[in-house]
């Protein structure tokens, strides 16, 4: 997949998807599929228009706490066959109208198509709608996808940030169409883990993502069966410091310092809490890792 920074007439003739695709959702999805399939149709390429940040950035002078980061975003469009992605600022864009925007993406890539969501909003005041593309004279083919309608819930970025918040990882992955992801390097800590008998990999979690509830995780540690803690560590420290992402991967042993783990979310199993001891906690550890167990399958604990 080409990446691009700013629009260039290098490209014609494109399938486009437009969007700001925080997640790549299973919404999402169908936007970007729409694009590619009707590309491979004609011959053509499948294009992503979006923008580096999100755009209330600018708006609001604040952004809502991202799904995923840059990279899985790049790694989730790429998987869909996506050929080139747009990444724009959105500061050059901001102040012309919808008609603008539609008439600039006409005169540089001559698309043979846009995709759009149903409820997608462009240029100033919101002045692009999916029916002002629809009415547009420009020759190109117009898709206004559908809500997708996950479990009685229509699959959105605000929706799925709400339940990673709250800590409902299953409705979260559901609407995602995959499992929330957090990859990070492997940090060396204080060891504490593995003094008594559950040696981690720590990670600090990115700042850009919405935080789940400090708590322990049913996880995967590069596709093998792991438990998960994040949180300040109470039993041990008793201190406000920095959350951190602690990781335990189940009957693995080796020394992964400085490199990358993709750590996939599956459920939420409790609360992070203070214990009395190091053999309360212990015990806890265990029991948690059973309430996994039909993630897991069959293994000693």
């Amino acid at each position: 997949m080409k990446i691009f920074t700013e629009l260039n007439n290098e490209y014609k003739n494109l399938a486009l998807a437009l969007g700001f695709f925080d997640g790549v959702h299973k919404g999402h999805q169908t936007v970007i599929t729409s694009a590619v399939a009707f590309a491979r149709k004609n011959g053509s390429q499948a294009a992503v228009v979006t923008f580096q940040e999100h755009p209330q950035v600018l708006l609001r002078g604040c952004a809502p706490a991202y799904i995923s980061t840059e990279a899985l975003r790049r790694e989730k469009l790429s998987e869909l066959g996506v050929d080139i992605l747009f990444e724009l600022d959105f500061n050059a864009f901001s102040n012309i109208s919808g008609e603008e925007y539609i008439k600039l993406l006409v005169q540089n890539f001559e698309p043979i198509s846009i995709s759009t969501g149903f409820n997608h909003y462009f240029g100033a005041q919101k002045s692009g709608t999916p029916e002002l593309l629809e009415k547009s004279a420009l020759d190109y083919k117009y898709f206004k996808t559908p809500p997708v309608i996950i479990e009685g819930e229509v699959a959105s970025s605000s929706l799925i940030r709400k339940h990673l918040a709250a800590g409902d990882i299953k409705k979260a992955n559901a609407l995602l169409g995959y499992n929330f992801v957090i990859e990070s390097t492997v940090q060396e800590g204080a060891k504490l883990a593995s003094k008594i008998g559950f040696k981690t990999a720590n990670l600090n979690y990115p700042p850009e993502l919405i935080q789940l509830p400090y708590g322990v995780y049913c996880v995967s540690a590069n596709g093998l069966p792991a438990i998960a803690n994040f949180g300040v560590k109470p039993t041990f420290t008793g201190l406000a410091i920095a959350p951190v992402l602690e990781v335990h991967i189940l009957n693995f042993n080796e020394n992964i310092y400085g490199e990358k783990l993709r750590v996939e979310f599956i459920d939420f199993i409790r609360h992070e809490k203070k214990f009395g001891s190091a053999a309360e906690l212990v015990a806890q550890i265990k029991s948690d890792i059973l309430a996994c167990k039909g993630f897991y399958g069959n293994i000693d604990v």
